[in-house]
């Protein structure tokens, strides 16, 4: 089967700090990504398909774009959605320090749910991770991730460790490091400034 071909914003080149705390040199400007939500419906609905096999009950996304392609998923298989909502966690450093969060209004909703969680593009998974995390702490089960588009192995690992099946329409090679690690640190070269 070919990949899908999702009209991804083009990629900026540079240092970028990503919401998980890595270092990456690629960022998509993902708010964009619905801008034209034609080609994006019918992505979802190929995504959809492939979810259908493992029985969620209920699909979920996390904001913002994220939550748009759960949407259009939720939609195509007749099924609840709902989503989860960033947080900042000003005292938190290191990797993943931002959370995700079902609000309090559709947390019994998702309650003792087989549950997708879909998201737009997955780099190293900071919304997956803090969605699957508050889902359990829901008593939701997570049985399935699904993406437009995953960038390297960050995904696919967050899915085997998690024992959950991963569906992606694409893969693009992505690297990325954690601070410590990273090249372009060792090179002195300056955080690049984004506006999300």
């Amino acid at each position: 089967m070919e990949p899908a071909i999702i009209p991804l914003p083009a990629a900026r080149r540079g240092h970028f700090r990503l919401e998980s705390g890595h270092h990456g040199e690629v960022w998509l400007d993902l708010e964009t990504l619905c801008l034209d939500p034609g080609p994006i419906r019918q992505l979802a609905e190929q995504l959809a398909a492939r979810l259908r096999a493992h029985g969620p009950e209920l699909i979920c996304g996390p904001l913002v774009e994220g939550a748009f392609v759960a949407l259009m998923v939720a939609s195509t298989l007749g099924l609840p959605f709902a989503y989860a909502e960033r947080f900042e966690n000003a005292g938190r450093g290191g990797l993943f320090p931002v959370e995700y969060r079902i609000p309090g209004a559709l947390r019994a909703a998702v309650r003792g749910r087989r549950v997708a969680i879909v998201n737009d593009v997955i780099g190293a998974g900071s919304a997956v991770r803090g969605t699957i995390v508050d889902l359990a702490a829901c008593g939701a089960w997570t049985v399935a991730i699904g993406s437009l588009a995953v960038m390297g192995p960050s995904a696919a690992a967050l899915a085997a460790d998690r024992g959950v099946a991963l569906e992606c329409l694409s893969s693009l090679p992505n690297t990325i490091w954690i601070p410590s690690e990273c090249p372009l640190c060792a090179r002195n070269i300056p955080l690049s400034s984004v506006t999300s």
